[in-house]
């Protein structure tokens, strides 16, 4: 069997990481992410790109944009999307190195437009910022633009000279003239909120203002902080894991046409030994999930367009059960004392409103009272989805055959196949 997911975004061949540009335009979803399409293995970063009616069926569409001018020499990394005077602009990192080790390099701000959704066009006189303010490092990154009021809001990723990490905040009237506003905010210390601040987004949920980021280089924490990178958000002073499985990076997000705002995130990490690469591909997406927020922390489900997938559904009483296939949707009550194992490849445990996931590493997140738990399982995948989204666990989990669930308790549980 291959591990090639079947509902999840993930490339036909070649390397995938970041989403970018998830946006929405004439009809369609929009979805870009860094790409490299000779190797299943990180390279030169294009813009893969597709495109879908319900977030759910996926249309692979050309590649975007291709590296190699003057300012994008070395790779076309992470940005996003908006849309401006009926066309959809890419706003993208340009990356230089500056030696043959890539040990230093220097990073720069691209746009590039498109009429029709599909084929893209450099802007002429890129870069339109060409170089970081002067408090800030060569790491200067991942522009997220979105339109307010009358103008155009961008904020960037970079590291203060000091090497703390921290986002800076423009504004343009037309994508192309940007003005500096200043630094939006900061890590206390590296340890404790990193030394680059990468993929940043800023938005407003329910009046409450959301910053999400993904800093390098947060010390481990006790039960926190154990990924190689982190994804987490600020509303006020305190960094929070949004994520707490081994594999949820670079989370962006975007406001759907019906107000909702929608996340989507790499479903890897940094330093895995993705053993996809023997199929010549490697790297996917998360399913689409909508955000909400309650008393300031933020919850995560599956959008409802998870319903167009679902095929088949029984309940059924479970302490060992052969699952119907790789691709399969699982409902039951949470309770303390519960394990749960898939195939001796996945457990979960909770224990005292502490959960613990234990896949290519242990993960522990707490819940506030025992509620629901929804799994979301793929060819190489599982997210789990506790309290409506209170807690959320992201794992890549390679299934050579069809999983078997083991409880160690007897329960019912909603079991539905979901089709491709």
């Amino acid at each position: 069997m291959t591990y090639r997911l079947k509902y999840h975004v993930c490339p036909e061949h070649g390397w995938i990481n970041d989403p970018n540009g998830f946006s929405y335009f004439q009809g369609y979803y929009h979805l870009f992410y860094q790409y490299y399409p000779d190797e299943p293995i990180w390279g030169p970063m294009h813009w893969g790109h597709v495109r879908s009616k319900d977030l759910v069926h996926w249309e692979n569409l050309p590649i975007a944009l291709i590296p190699g001018d003057k300012e994008d020499l070395h790779g076309c990394f992470s940005g996003s999307a908006v849309e401006y005077n009926n066309r959809l602009y890419l706003i993208y990192t340009g990356n230089i190195y500056d030696d043959p080790e890539h040990i230093t390099f220097h990073q720069n701000v691209n746009i590039a437009w498109s009429e029709d959704g599909i084929h893209f066009y450099k802007y002429e006189n890129n870069p339109v910022i060409s170089e970081p303010p002067v408090d800030n490092t060569y790491h200067f990154r991942d522009p997220k633009v979105w339109r307010e009021d009358d103008h155009f809001k961008m904020i960037i990723g970079g590291q203060k000279e000091d090497g703390r990490g921290h986002v800076l905040i423009y504004q343009s009237d037309d994508l192309i003239n940007w003005d500096y506003l200043g630094e939006y905010g900061h890590a206390s210390t590296i340890d404790h909120e990193g030394k680059m601040w990468e993929c940043p987004d800023l938005f407003r949920l329910n009046g409450v203002n959301v910053l999400l980021m993904s800093p390098q280089g947060i010390k481990e924490d006790g039960e926190k902080y154990r990924n190689y990178h982190q994804t987490g958000y600020k509303i006020k002073d305190t960094f929070i894991e949004l994520d707490h499985g081994h594999d949820f990076y670079a989370a962006t997000t975007m406001l759907a046409p019906d107000g909702r705002r929608i996340l989507m995130a790499w479903m890897d990490m940094w330093h895995s030994e993705f053993p996809e690469k023997e199929e010549g591909w490697s790297g996917a997406m998360t399913f689409p999930r909508e955000l909400t927020i309650h008393d300031n922390h933020l919850y995560m489900m599956p959008v409802e367009e998870l319903a167009l997938l679902r095929y088949e559904s029984k309940k059924v009483e479970v302490t060992d059960y052969l699952l119907p296939s790789r691709q399969v949707e699982i409902d039951l009550d949470i309770c303390d004392g519960l394990s749960l194992n898939l195939s001796n490849l996945y457990t979960l445990t909770v224990n005292n409103h502490k959960v613990t996931v234990m896949n290519q590493t242990e993960h522990v997140g707490t819940i506030k009272e025992y509620q629901s738990m929804k799994l979301l399982i793929d060819s190489s995948s599982v997210e789990v989805f506790i309290n409506g989204g209170e807690l959320v666990f992201t794992d890549r989990v390679y299934f050579k055959d069809t999983p078997v669930l083991s409880l160690n308790k007897k329960m019912t549980c909603r079991i539905t196949t979901l089709s491709e």
